[in-house]
């Protein structure tokens, strides 16, 4: 195990959108190129078993973001994510108390009001889901937290390309999200106090739709050489609920192998794109002389599922869609390894307060990974479970993963051996050789009614659905 520098170590934060756990070159997917998150992991420790909870809105990032920055578990945060209660400690709020300088730069999804108070800096800050990568409408940095400018007319991609009214204060025209974010976080590291540590969080838009990079990045990638994933389907095989939200709409039914190729190559450029962007922020921390003392995060807020299950979007509970990647390196973190440890985003906060030797708050309810860098037989948990929406509710443990789905009065379940079906296509349910196996993640998926407060509308919905219904 490292020494620990007896300074405080910095943090530098890069957080994705809607990037998968198997989108790092480094880590077995070898048609992408992410050579700086390659040396992230080659430098540092990577979890392979990274993942959200779920979500409790179709915009799976909103709750997921609120969970990351407080540490607590998916039906204790406040209003689905829309904003985060000053009840909770942020992980910002935390160490501006220890004395960092923090930094905030790009999306945010949980209200003006947390982002104020989890801040002390930041630049180009986008108040919401996704945005045109090239029209990003953001804000400067406003000391009284108040981000009340309008821009009055700003052009909306996503919705019908309607012209509608656009809260910000400036829009760069012309220049891609993940070279503005990265601009704004190179910045800050060269006109920063020196003397105090920082915490510098960078969340990209990328690689969320409307997909677009610089065309050399696009040029990366033939959507022809493609591999399509082993679970790609035509459509969804059952009725699983919201199947018509915005990301299923982005493709027509039945999707189309060319189709869902074009969306892949299409996203992994953006990936690539934004990787060299990261690499340009790290090159800009060396310079400073403060990267052997800073600890480096890099993690995403959900996965995608595009063409996965005949799906699109995150809005399920396929590994396409809550398992994340997570790799963290510098001061205390082993180099070059892996650690499979059961991983929550919520188990992100109380590390680095640990590593900084920083008091973690009495609300934060993820849990330590220093006694997993320090042995890597160490287990946080045995069994992990999840949640989406009113609709579905899983859990998994070393070998096998079950969801159960309660929609439109019919129950709906899947048991799949993820050692053996990864792609999550062969289902045992019905197998009365697993029956064991069901019975025990059943009462896995309880602790969220029991323990974990599901048991507003959404847990009303689905335990009185599921226990009133037939197999």
């Amino acid at each position: 195990m490292p020494t620990r520098d007896t300074r405080r170590p910095n943090i530098l934060f890069f957080f994705t959108d809607d990037q998968r756990f198997d989108t790092i070159h480094a880590l077995g997917n070898k048609q992408i190129i992410t050579p700086t998150m390659d040396a992230l992991v080659a430098e540092g420790t990577a979890f392979t078993n990274a993942y959200i909870m779920g979500g409790t809105s179709g915009a799976v990032c909103m709750p997921s973001r609120a969970m990351l920055m407080t540490g607590r578990t998916l039906f204790h945060i406040t209003q689905q994510g829309q904003s985060i209660s000053p009840e909770y400690t942020t992980m910002g709020e935390c160490f501006q108390q220890a004395g960092y300088t923090t930094f905030g730069t790009g999306k945010w999804h949980n209200g003006k009001e947390s982002y104020s108070r989890t801040f002390s800096d930041g630049a180009e800050i986008f108040f919401g889901g996704m945005a045109d990568h090239w029209n990003v409408p953001a804000y400067h940095f406003d000391p009284t937290g108040k981000y009340e400018t309008t821009r009055p007319i700003i052009q909306d991609y996503f919705y019908s390309n309607k012209v509608t009214e656009r809260h910000c204060d400036h829009v760069t025209a012309g220049k891609h999200s993940s070279e503005l974010l990265g601009d704004a976080a190179i910045d800050f590291l060269q006109r920063r106090n020196a003397d105090d540590p920082f915490f510098l969080y960078l969340a990209f838009l990328a690689p969320h739709d409307p997909r677009s990079m610089p065309k050399e990045y696009r040029d990366l990638y033939d959507p022809d050489t493609i591999e399509l994933p082993k679970n790609f389907m035509g459509a969804h095989p059952f009725d699983k609920g919201h199947l018509k939200v915005r990301d299923e709409v982005l493709e027509e039914w039945p999707r189309t192998p060319e189709a869902i190729r074009r969306h892949i190559a299409e996203y992994y450029a953006m990936i690539t794109h934004a990787d060299a962007q990261m690499g340009r922020v790290i090159a800009a921390l060396k310079e400073t002389g403060e990267y052997e003392n800073t600890i480096i995060v890099f993690a995403g807020d959900n996965g995608l599922a595009l063409g996965q299950h005949g799906l699109m979007g995150k809005q399920s509970l396929y590994e396409h869609s809550i398992h994340v990647p997570l790799v963290m390196c510098g001061p205390g973190i082993p180099r070059d390894e892996r650690r499979e440890a059961f991983t929550y985003l919520i188990d992100i906060f109380p590390t680095l307060c640990e590593l900084t030797e920083t008091p973690i708050p009495a609300t934060v309810e993820g849990q330590s990974l220093v006694p997993v860098f320090d042995n890597a037989e160490n287990q946080l948990r045995e069994t992990m479970i999840f949640a989406y929406t009113e609709l579905h509710r899983g859990a998994r443990d070393a070998r096998y993963k079950l969801i159960e789905y309660a929609v439109d009065g019919r129950r709906t379940t899947q048991l799949f051996d993820l050692q053996q079906d990864p792609w999550e296509l062969t289902n045992l349910a019905d197998d009365p050789a697993y029956a064991d196996h069901l019975q025990r993640l059943r009462q896995s998926t309880c602790a969220w009614r029991d323990e974990l407060g599901d048991t507003q509308e959404q847990g009303t919905i689905f335990w009185n659905t599921y226990s009133s219904i037939s197999d």
